[in-house]
């Protein structure tokens, strides 16, 4: 694909979030013939160059008009799916490494739009469900054109939550999401990796298919901060360490790769695809492996 023209940076200024939905999935497909990603929807599937005698109903005169060539759209059949975004409103996804990126959880709202005006496009039912200690919001998973309309009215307002409990979160919404279907989880991860790894094996034991969109500060990743620095909890308003973050980086990242190995180990094991995001990441990543995941789907 070509090198993305909306980064995260800038989608935060567009403001209207049905605009950058949209400017963001138009942009991802435009550039899907090019790419490996054919035959994904029951809509265009890719372009194959026009042979004399041909119908010409699906001929792309756009495309014609471009490159003084003819162009088929060639077409596939696909089952319609169930789809349910998860979006985590905890505390910590409020927080941001730098003013210029956009929080954990202000990019979660992006990409979660942005899925769900593809999945729309498509045909396919789309649900949300935001949550932080205890679901917050729901919208229950439909086909219909009005459907953007009430999942970005949620996604546009998203509160400021408290604290997690990701893994009871996952067990209640795994009870209330009766047919089978594709589940999308997005959130930091930040909780007790087994209670979470146990709330996942819920929507498998059901015959869900998983994805998790883990959604990081680049921060979080390195600590690469300088000088003297004073954290506070997110989730845990009054609590404060100060420190050096040179004299601790090195066991931080040593102790970060540890849980972060034991996620991807026990996501592995309950064949939930992993997708780990940072928040300067460009938003097409998380539409390819959304696309990849539902090409294995059928």
């Amino acid at each position: 694909m070509s090198s993305p023209l909306l980064t995260p940076e800038l989608v935060g200024h567009l403001g209207r979030l049905d605009l950058v939905a949209r400017l963001v999935v138009e942009g991802f497909l435009t550039g899907l013939h090019k790419s490996p990603y054919h035959g994904f929807s029951a809509e265009f599937s890719e372009y194959r160059q026009y042979i004399a005698g041909e119908p010409v109903s699906h001929l792309d005169w756009r495309v014609y008009a471009k490159t003084d060539r003819h162009y088929l759209k060639v077409f596939t059949e696909e089952t319609n799916l169930r789809a349910t975004l998860l979006v985590d409103c905890s505390a910590s996804m409020d927080f941001t490494g730098d003013e210029s990126r956009p929080t954990k959880k202000t990019y979660a709202g992006y990409l979660a739009a942005a899925l769900s005006y593809l999945l729309l496009r498509q045909n396919d039912a789309v649900g949300l469900v935001t949550f932080d200690e205890a679901p917050l919001a729901m919208v229950p998973a439909r086909s219909m054109r009005k459907q953007l309309f009430q999942i970005l009215k949620v996604l546009d307002d998203l509160p400021s939550g408290s604290g997690t409990r990701l893994g009871e979160v996952l067990h209640r919404v795994a009870e209330r999401v009766q047919r089978r279907g594709l589940i999308l989880l997005l959130s930091d991860m930040m909780d007790d990796p087994a209670r979470i790894i146990s709330g996942l094996k819920h929507f498998r034991h059901k015959g869900h298919e998983v994805v998790v969109f883990q959604i990081l500060d680049p921060r979080e990743l390195d600590l690469d901060f300088h000088g003297e620095v004073e954290f506070e909890s997110l989730e845990e308003p009054g609590r404060r360490i100060r420190l050096e973050p040179s004299h601790m980086r090195e066991s931080y990242r040593q102790r970060f790769d540890q849980w972060q190995e034991m996620l991807r180990r026990e996501c592995r094991r309950q064949l939930v695809d992993l997708v780990e995001i940072t928040t300067d990441t460009p938003f097409e990543k998380g539409l390819g492996a959304y696309l990849q995941k539902r090409r294995r789907m059928y």
